[in-house]
């Protein structure tokens, strides 16, 4: 384990962590927008440090802030959303979010990525964890898949319906968008109607809760569809959680990437990996495969797959 004294950056990041912690309100103001954007200037340059050998205490630490980070992200977005629901035409107004330029630099990214390790145009997408300020679905929907679906998933009603009041004045999105307020844990049979599914960098808050939402969906996606997730490296990993490609059980982790530029978060595209589905004769311990399996039957089969962890690359942008 490290020590905290060893390491300037870790130093630096629990100096900050402290002066967040002791803010009263994390919604927009003057005083988070300088700590949290000294944060993230802090933990942006390429960075070699592994938070998972830090000592408990750091740990205990960074597992905090990654939350205060969530909260203050969440805050933002819903502060910008409402701000943009106030103009007659939403999405003409985009840019005024701070960060929006970072979306579009990501959303092209996963675009790319997913274009080189996909053939066919995704007819529906789902995106988990889509927030009051949906914006990688708006980018996506309206710079890159502009035929594609998408269905957004939230366990927040009040910021879906921040999100929905930003697409109903335009014809095309509010055709091909649509808002779901639910807890993915809760949502079976559906997710196999979908050729892509995203998961949001905050959905699980650590990596147990990760892990537990990528079982989930590997129960119940279609074999053959796309998961595009999104993780963190080197000392990003104090504002997001990280996701060990190896954790991607019932998936065959197709590329990892991780940016060196303003992007925050590094994104890991993967296949999901045929499921068979086995019942058991009646009286019987054997099983048999059968043509065709009810949806609600998929969980019942747990399989152990391997996994084909494909090399680090390096995308040109």
């Amino acid at each position: 384990m490290v020590c905290p004294n060893s390491n300037p950056l870790v130093e630096k990041v629990c100096e900050l962590y402290e002066q967040i912690s002791r803010l009263e309100n994390l919604s927009p103001s003057k005083d988070v927008n300088i700590l949290f954007t000294d944060l993230v200037h802090t933990c942006m340059p390429p960075n070699p440090i592994d938070v998972s050998k830090l000592c408990q205490k750091i740990q205990q630490i960074r597992s905090h802030l990654i939350k205060l980070c969530g909260q203050a992200e969440g805050l933002l977005e819903s502060h910008f959303s409402k701000i943009l629901a106030s103009y007659e035409n939403p999405l003409q107004h985009l840019h005024i979010f701070p960060y929006f330029d970072n979306y579009i630099k990501l959303s092209l990214l996963e675009y790319n990525i997913l274009t080189k390790n996909t053939t066919n145009i995704p007819k529906k997408i789902a995106f988990i964890g889509s927030g009051p300020l949906p914006l990688t679905s708006l980018v996506l929907a309206t710079k890159h898949l502009t035929t594609t679906y998408f269905h957004n998933y939230d366990i927040d009603v009040d910021a879906n319906s921040m999100a929905a009041a930003l697409v109903a004045a335009d014809p095309d999105l509010s055709s091909r968008m649509t808002f779901h307020t639910a807890d993915i844990m809760d949502v079976t049979c559906a997710l196999k109607d979908y050729d892509v599914v995203f998961l949001a960098a905050l959905v699980g808050m650590d990596k147990e809760d990760k892990v537990k939402v990528v079982d989930h969906l590997a129960k119940y996606m279609s074999p053959g569809a796309t998961l595009m997730l999104r993780s963190a490296h080197g000392a990003r990993a104090f504002l997001y959680p990280v996701l060990d490609p190896r954790d991607l059980r019932g998936f065959e982790v197709l590329s990892v990437y991780h940016p060196t530029d303003e992007v925050i978060n590094s994104v890991i595209i993967a296949r999901k990996l045929p499921v068979p589905c086995v019942q058991p004769l009646d009286g019987l311990g054997a099983y048999v495969l059968p043509s065709k399996c009810a949806c609600a039957e998929i969980h019942a089969f747990n399989p152990l797959n391997k996994m084909n962890l494909v090399e680090e690359f390096a995308l040109e942008e």
